[in-house]
């Protein structure tokens, strides 16, 4: 896929779902010459280190391409979870969870044993950037977005093949569950911005994350299409019909099943 079709494609995606801020476009890097020129490099760059959720928020708010290896990151769990780093005892003793987001120390060991991660040493780091600008071809892209448009993602994407997304939820390490099992699996997947990301990284009240491998990208723009032409579009309606009229499909298995309709 070129360029400039991903950037055309990422523009009218944006568009359809009238998506607040920028569509996030993901790269994991193997070497530093695959880091893209003109990349800011948060330790280079005087920045110290900054949390990847903030690099997301330069990204999709500002449209800034960040390099991040193990030296410019904040936070630990986007390292161990892209294994940029070998995890220590201490990680998995869960000494991060317990006594404060888990009460108890052998649950916060169930919950390290199962954190997402990548091979150790596959990587050096991750570069993020605007979908609709960057200079890279992305291994996934990253919509954040309200709950009505995840409602018409996830409806586009049963569409595409009669599958609903199937994920791990969790209120911590929202880039690692954003990222680690779209790549592993090769599928989308929603996932909870966490407290540091809504802390630090400028998401809002009423955002939730959806990311694909970039592949669908096109897929699902066409899917938008199909399910406009068939009355299932983007924005979705809101009607309070107290007794409004079925579709003849709905009404016909609703009828078989002896729900009897005037």
């Amino acid at each position: 896929m070129k360029l400039e079709k991903i950037h055309n494609n990422a523009r009218l995606f944006k568009q359809i779902l009238s998506l607040k801020t920028d569509i996030l476009a993901i790269k994991m890097i193997k070497n530093e010459s695959d880091i893209p020129k003109g990349a800011i490099r948060p330790k280079k760059d005087g920045l110290n280190r900054i949390d990847l959720c903030q690099a997301f928020a330069m990204s999709r708010f500002e449209g800034k391409t960040v390099a991040m290896l193990k030296e410019d990151n904040c936070c630990f769990e986007p390292v161990l979870g892209f294994g940029l780093a070998e995890p220590v005892k201490e990680f998995y003793d869960g000494i991060t969870r317990y006594p404060w987001s888990i009460a108890k120390k052998e649950d916060a060991k169930k919950w390290v044993k199962n954190f997402p991660h990548l091979k150790f040493g596959e990587y050096i780091g991750i570069v993020t950037s605007s979908l609709m600008t960057c200079d890279f071809i992305p291994d996934i892209f990253i919509i954040y977005c309200s709950p009505e448009q995840l409602t018409q993602l996830l409806i586009t994407q049963n569409c595409l093949n009669g599958e609903d997304v199937r994920c791990t939820l969790s209120g911590h390490a929202g880039c690692v569950y954003s990222i680690v099992p779209v790549l592993k699996e090769k599928k989308c997947m929603v996932s909870s911005p966490c407290r540091g990301d809504r802390n630090y990284g400028r998401t809002q009240n009423d955002e939730i994350i959806y990311s694909c491998p970039i592949g669908q990208l096109e897929k699902y723009l066409e899917t938008f299409d199909y399910l406009q032409k068939h009355g299932w579009g983007f924005p979705l309606l809101r009607e309070m019909k107290l007794g409004h009229t079925l579709d003849n499909n709905y009404k016909e298995i609703g009828e078989k099943i002896g729900m009897k309709y005037e």
